[in-house]
This record gives C-alpha cells, sequence and structure tokens, in this order.
C-alpha cells in the first residue's frame, strides 16, 4: 500500500483570496490546449489563423464550463440542486461533468463552425487532439483534491483516500490521468498528424476515450448518490460511453469513403 501524498488543495493563498488547484488544472489543460492548436495553426495549409484559434478557444472554454456544469446537475446530483438551485452557480463547490462539457463543446464548435464557415467536424477534428492535456490535468486535480476514488483494493498501490474510510483504494483518477491523458493524447495527435477523411480523427477520439473511461469505472467508486444504475453493475460514467463508443465508431467507418482534408484543416 502506498501513502496517499496529502497536498494542500490550494496552491496559493493572498489574504481571504484562495487559488486552489483544481482551478490551475483547468487554466493549465486551456493554456495546453490554446498552445497546441497555435502550434498546428502555424502550419503551411493548416486553414487556420492565430486569431480563429483564439475565438475558438473562447467558444471552447465557455462550452466546457457551462456543459460541463449544467451535464453535472442533470446526469449527477439533479435532485440535490432542485432543493437549492442556488447551488448551480457556485462552481467552487465543486461538480463537473466531462460528457457534459463534451456536449457543451460540441454545441460552442457548431456555433464557431457556422460562425466562420468551417465545417463542423473540420473543427472538432482539429479539436479533438486539443482535449487530453485538459483532461490529465483535471485528473491530477481530482487526485490532489482526494476525490472520486476508486473501488476497495490490496494491490500494493492502493491508497487510503481522506474522507473514504479506513480501506486502501485504487487511484483511479491516476489511471484515468494515464489513460485519458497520456495515452489518449499520444494516439489521437499522432493519428491526426497526416492527412484525414473528416470524421476520423473526432470518431477515434469519441472511440478511445469512451472505451478508457468505461474500463477505468470498473475500478471507480460510482457516485455515493447515484449507485449503480444499470444491471447493477453499471456507472453512470459508463453509461454516458457507451453513445461515444458508438458515435465514434460510426464516424470513423462513415469517414473511410468521405473526402480527405489537407491537415485536417476544417474548411469546407
Amino acid at each position: 500500500m502506498l501513502p496517499f501524498p496529502h497536498i494542500d488543495p490550494v496552491a496559493i493563498s493572498f489574504g481571504p483570496l484562495q487559488i486552489r488547484w483544481y482551478g490551475l488544472m483547468y487554466m493549465i489543460g486551456f493554456l495546453a490546449a490554446w498552445a497546441l492548436a497555435r502550434h498546428r495553426a502555424a502550419k503551411p495549409g493548416s486553414g487556420w489563423s492565430a486569431a480563429e484559434v483564439d475565438d475558438m478557444l473562447t467558444y471552447g472554454v465557455l462550452g466546457v464550463v457551462l456543459g460541463g456544469r449544467i451535464g453535472y446537475v442533470l446526469f449527477y446530483n439533479m435532485d440535490y440542486f432542485l432543493t437549492d438551485p442556488s447551488e448551480i452557480f457556485k462552481l467552487w463547490h465543486g461538480g463537473m461533468s466531462f460528457h457534459g462539457g463534451l456536449l457543451g463543446v460540441i454545441a460552442a464548435m457548431a456555433l464557431f463552425g457556422r460562425k466562420t464557415g468551417k465545417h463542423f467536424l473540420g473543427v472538432t477534428d482539429f479539436i479533438a487532439p486539443l482535449i487530453a492535456p485538459g483532461l490529465l490535468a483535471g485528473r491530477l486535480g481530482n487526485f490532489i483534491n482526494g476525490e472520486l476514488w476508486g473501488r476497495t483494493s490490496f494491490v500494493p498501490w492502493a491508497m487510503v483516500f481522506p474522507g473514504a474510510g479506513p480501506l486502501p483504494r485504487h487511484p483511479s483518477q491516476l489511471y484515468e490521468a494515464g489513460l485519458e491523458g497520456i495515452l489518449l493524447f499520444i494516439l489521437v495527435w499522432r493519428f491526426s498528424d497526416i492527412p484525414r477523411n473528416r470524421g476520423q480523427v473526432s470518431g477515434l477520439f469519441l472511440l478511445l476515450y469512451g472505451l478508457f473511461r468505461f474500463w477505468v469505472e470498473c475500478y471507480r467508486e460510482p457516485d455515493a448518490q447515484l449507485g449503480f444504475v444499470f444491471l447493477d453493475w453499471m456507472s453512470m460514467g459508463q453509461l454516458l460511453c457507451l453513445p461515444m463508443i458508438a458515435g465514434g465508431a460510426c464516424l470513423l467507418i462513415g469517414a473511410l469513403s468521405g473526402e480527405k482534408m489537407h491537415n485536417n484543416n476544417g474548411q469546407p
């Protein structure tokens, strides 16, 4: 068993003002996406300007924050927020959903594509390789906070998390950081580094994330307020991954006969 590294969730304090690691991780994720997008846009024939990247990131931030919060309210804790709707706006109390954030980003990119005249799937193919570093940062933030821990286990690397009882548990946040953050980034980035048919990069991201998250949820403790939501063994996270897996597979198959894009530039 490994000791849990007790890290102060507050990274910096200025009197009553506190900057938490979890918030910093969101900032790191957005900055990483911006830097990678600027790198891709600077390549000859990318079809993207620096100004378009900046605008796209603004749309993406709004999609992540609004979609992530609304998704958490709808998917994970509706009863609680119905009793006190004001809690919906208290983001500092925590509660974000990746699947809700993904839906928010999809809606935001549809609006961005309509504004700029870029094909929707071209836009999503451009941003898909940029997402994983933010997932890595977010899962590390969960680990620092000692939240979203795994199920009880006696593997040598299990940890006793504060607030999770006396038994050691899987550090499932680190499993997700490795799979959804590092491995997903390597696979999607390398796949997108050469011209692909429109929709293939988006499809690969959806398929791999869905598979990785579904597997890790087998080691993650289900949300206390929900428990298992289907067949007495499937968590809400796993249930929400099923349409991602199906949608990603459909995009990959459907894109095989589609138009090949130069550097996945998102143009019509």
